[in-house]
């Protein structure tokens, strides 16, 4: 294998790791947001629009991480 085959598949295999560890991150974060969030709408309900805004923060990491990932991949089909 020649350097430029090694340059396009260490950036390849960059490109799905970010995606997937950021997917898994995100994965995480929300399983431990959603059972402490259950847990403080079953004794305040008046929480729900926080518990939502909560959800939904971790999902900019896997949106950050998708388009990293697509910038690997780019520089990597060049």
């Amino acid at each position: 294998m020649n350097a430029e085959a090694w340059k396009t598949m260490w950036l390849s295999l960059s490109a799905f790791l970010s995606v997937g560890a950021a997917a898994w991150a995100t994965a995480y974060a929300q399983a431990r947001i959603g059972a402490a969030g259950a847990g403080a709408m079953a004794e305040k309900p008046e929480l729900a629009g926080v518990l939502v805004l909560l959800i939904a923060i971790p999902d900019t990491i896997v949106v950050m991480g998708f388009v990293v990932g697509i910038m690997l991949a780019l520089k990597a089909a060049q």
